[in-house]
């Protein structure tokens, strides 16, 4: 199984590589149900994998001079004081509840992918809005640090936003405040979780080996066309954690339903008649109306 995960971890390593982003969200899965770690464990381990393959993207980036640092080390250090808290808070949350709580993280990350990402922000604001962005660093944080996931499906849009950067500068300021808030949350944990540094070191090591090789991909494939197929795999895996953790038939239908609105999406896409699109149009009807 160890051998499985760290093979595993590769792939999950290539699906950061090729979007810039996304892959950590299976990261607490595989170790929770590949791996055989609890809730815990596995939480607390893939805030280290997260922080240190954000890391190393984030260098990347800053060398290419695509990191706000102001705006970055304003929404991270408030971030790391959310994460911290989360961390200490998870201890006296039941296991199975930080996993319910990470399927609707997957299920809100799944939702950005399908939607897409935006061109949003440009010339800086005037002022930056630094209650603001304490006030949402320290929210995204609380959620990093309880259930190990990233955020950065919010930290991007709210860097764009609130910060007017760029969406390219947006990307690379959101790696630095993932990896402050993830190495924080892990702080959280390490007072009461003992990790396996073994186990952490080896699956960390691949998903950088797959980030690498992802980003090699890069050039052979459709971002826009990969993030919303993952987007889709990451709510079946949310679906699959809901009926492990909750009740196997709360899972089957969450599957069922994901896999209807991806055949209605896909009929939407590929042929001209789509019940999609008339539902929108008597809504917009009946909106004019």
């Amino acid at each position: 199984m160890v051998a499985l995960t760290i093979g595993l971890a590769v792939l999950v390593g290539v699906t950061l590589g090729l979007l810039g982003g996304g892959g950590s969200i299976l990261t607490v899965p595989l170790l929770a149900y590949v791996a055989g770690l609890d809730a815990k464990h596995a939480i607390a381990t893939s805030l280290l994998v997260v922080s240190v393959t954000s890391a190393v993207g984030a260098v990347a980036h800053a060398r290419a001079g695509r990191v706000q640092w102001r705006t970055g080390l304003v929404f991270g250090l408030a971030g790391m004081a959310g994460a911290y808290a989360g961390g200490v808070l998870s201890r006296s949350i039941p296991g199975t509840a930080l996993l319910i709580g990470f399927a609707v993280i997957m299920i809100a990350t799944a939702a950005a992918m399908l939607r897409g990402r935006k061109e949003v922000g440009g010339e800086p604001p005037r002022s930056l809005p630094v209650l603001k962005m304490l006030m949402q660093g320290l929210a995204v944080g609380l959620v990093t640090g309880l259930v190990g996931a990233g955020g950065g499906f919010l930290v991007v849009p709210a860097l764009a936003l609130l910060g007017g950067l760029p969406m390219p500068i947006a990307i690379g300021t959101a790696l630095v405040v993932i990896a402050m808030n993830s190495l924080a949350g892990l702080a959280g944990y390490l007072s009461a979780v003992h990790i396996d540094w073994r186990l952490a070191a080896a699956v960390t090591a691949a998903a950088l080996i797959g980030g690498l090789v992802g980003a090699r991909l890069t050039a052979f494939v459709n971002p826009a066309a990969l993030r919303k197929a993952f987007g889709w795999f990451v709510l079946a895996m949310a679906s699959v954690i809901l009926g492990e953790e909750v009740h196997p038939v709360f899972g089957i239908a969450a599957a069922g339903l994901t896999a209807v609105a991806a055949g209605m999406t896909f009929m939407c896409i590929r042929y001209a008649h789509c019940p999609l699109r008339r539902v929108a149009s008597r809504y917009r009807v009946a909106a004019a109306a």
